[in-house]
């Protein structure tokens, strides 16, 4: 019974991140197939549990199982249905919160790559720069690159939008001096971060890889004109020049925005931008 419960559970918690469009903060949208798959699978496997029930063979499936065999004692069995559990009572009834600045403040961001993890020793934080090169060999990587770089090396305005904004964002940070000033435009939310009594300002994005695990604040430094001070959070549309120069709190040249305009826009309904591949 309890079996069956988690495997409807599970069938329920896809649905309803589905459904509720809140699947999004989890995974890549690109993979959402890989959710309606699981939630398939699960409805599958809860009606060949419930056939058993009313077949009343759960007592000799149980016995016949080499995994459970060890699992003798009543605390072993609830902790195992507690921990397989746990997914969705975490799914349906923890509220989604869209990250914002103070997820920034509070952890502080580095570059390329924050040695802080997310709980997984495997996984680590991005900032600033999008590294997809992990999940890659060299010369796979290097030839990725090469065909976007190609892809958008044309003139005119480089429009950055949800779609390109994490292949973009690598493109810049590995060939600054490829877009180095070239006309860009983009959205974003604002971040000042303190240094030694001087603030510096940033354009990011919270982008997701593959999935939250790897997900991470990404954009650029940028400069606005003078009679501009918006706020930490305030959503806006840059359009400004592509530059670059030393940057001492990293200790490297970085890539910067010189905007010509700042325009104050409303917070999108999906804060957070995907890498396709």
């Amino acid at each position: 019974m309890f079996r069956l419960i988690i495997l409807a559970g599970y069938f329920e918690l896809m649905a309803y991140l589905q459904i509720s469009g809140k699947l999004d903060q989890y995974i890549n949208v690109h993979y959402q197939y890989l959710a309606i798959l699981s939630m398939v699978l699960s409805f599958v496997l809860a009606v060949v549990q419930l056939v058993l029930i009313l077949r009343n063979k759960e007592h000799q499936v149980a016995e016949d199982d080499p995994h459970e065999h060890h699992l003798t004692k009543g605390y072993q069995k609830a902790s195992a249905y507690l921990l397989l559990a746990l997914p969705i009572i975490v799914g349906l009834l923890f509220p989604t919160i869209s990250l914002d600045t103070t997820i920034v403040e509070a952890k502080g961001f580095n570059f390329p790559i924050s040695k802080e993890s997310v709980g997984d020793p495997d996984v680590q934080t991005q900032y600033l720069k999008p590294d997809t090169s992990i999940y890659f060999n060299e010369a796979d990587y290097q030839e990725q690159m090469d065909t976007l770089l190609e892809k958008y090396d044309q003139q005119g305005t480089l429009k950055i939008t949800e779609a390109n904004y994490l292949e973009i964002m690598e493109l810049i940070y590995n060939y600054p001096s490829a877009f180095i000033g070239r006309a860009v435009s983009y959205d974003g939310f604002i971040y000042q971060a303190k240094n030694q009594e001087i603030s510096d300002l940033f354009v990011f994005r919270f982008g997701i890889i593959h999935c939250v695990a790897d997900s991470g604040v990404f954009g650029l430094r940028t400069k606005l004109p003078h009679s501009e001070e918006p706020k930490n959070d305030t959503w806006v549309h840059i359009e400004g020049t592509i530059q670059s120069e030393y940057y001492a709190p990293f200790k490297r040249t970085l890539p910067f925005v010189d905007a010509n305009t700042v325009t104050t826009i409303a917070t999108p309904e999906n804060q957070y931008v995907y890498r396709s591949f």
